[in-house]
């Protein structure tokens, strides 16, 4: 681990000093400029040469703002002569965006990904992309990893007496209710049928599976401005759900989530650190956060030592 240096932008300054406590290393020093007219310039402040680069950015809000922060830094760590850059996007910016929906839609998840190849990534890692196809979207290695077992882990210590049921929000996320359903023994699974009508709106249709007298735990990837989470919420209060919970891995809450959250009559929303919270968000007291920090320094480190990355899958089972 001699050779390696870590680096944060302007996303995930905390995770990254996180991640290096994890790692016992010091968080390299880099200078991020936004000048009046738009332009930003992103120079490392002590020498990359030779050395083994992680770039911690999530590119959440502003998104791509925080996209052309990592594109400058690359091209700046190559011309300084860096062995390798690994971007570290807890946050993968532009997934909803991964197919042509309609007839002249652009399919922006991949043309960020050779975004990220032609400015000089080397490796990619993230946490549960929108849709794992578009780890196909990327020529160069890609670790897309979960944090299922660790949302497993939370709900198993709280040592629920009454029945499980772990609902997706949409048919796209079963699989994913599937990990944590296995990961929360005795467990079963439901799936809210839901329409989208446009972006950001939802209608949550009907439900396969059964929640009555049960807690119910709503896993998905991301809840943005959480409109279609409340309908969800109000279909399996209307089963018979006995409480609903719900887990997602970014917590992105635009806009007016974090009130929708606080007025409806979810027990607790769960997220993860991929996206730094607001002050609104971080003193709403149904939202609890959990770390991605022990997770992401593992990975970096069996990356580094050239160990298999899919052990991590195995930290949180207890």
């Amino acid at each position: 681990m001699d050779n390696i240096i870590i680096f944060a932008l302007s996303t995930n300054v905390e995770l990254a000093g996180e991640i290096c406590e994890h790692l016992n290393l010091g968080l390299g020093s880099i200078a991020v400029r936004h000048f009046a007219d738009g332009e930003i310039l992103v120079e490392p402040n002590e020498t990359v040469r030779g050395k083994d680069v992680f770039l911690i950015q999530s590119t959440s809000k502003p998104v791509s703002d925080s996209y052309m922060e990592v594109l400058i830094a690359l091209d700046a760590f190559k011309r300084a002569s860096a062995n390798s850059v690994t971007v570290v996007m807890p946050y993968y910016g532009y997934a909803r965006q991964d197919r042509k929906a309609s007839a002249r839609q652009p399919i922006t998840a991949k043309l960020m990904a050779d975004l990220l190849q032609t400015a000089g990534a080397d490796r990619v890692v993230t946490i549960d992309l929108h849709a794992s196809q578009i780890q196909g979207f990327f020529n160069i290695p890609i670790d897309d990893l979960t944090a299922v077992s660790m949302i497993g882990q939370y709900y198993r210590k709280k040592n629920f007496t009454d029945e499980i049921v772990v609902v997706s929000p949409d048919h796209g996320g079963a699989t994913r209710a599937r990990r944590l359903s296995d990961a929360i023994p005795n467990s079963t699974i439901a799936i809210i049928d839901k329409r989208r009508t446009k972006p950001n709106v939802a209608e949550a249709m009907n439900l396969v599976g059964d929640v009555n007298g049960k807690i119910a735990i709503v896993i998905d990837d991301m809840v943005d401005t959480a409109g279609s989470l409340m309908g969800g919420i109000d279909l399996l209060y209307e089963r018979g759900a006995k409480e609903v919970y719900c887990a997602c891995t970014h917590g992105i809450l635009s806009g007016p989530a974090v009130e929708r959250i606080s007025k409806s009559r979810i027990k607790e929303l769960l997220i993860t650190n991929t996206i730094t919270l607001t002050d609104e968000a971080k003193n709403e007291p149904k939202i609890k956060e959990i770390s991605v920090a022990y997770m992401l320094a593992k990975a970096i480190e069996a990356i580094q030592l050239r160990t298999p990355v899919s052990v991590l899958f195995e930290l949180f089972a207890d």
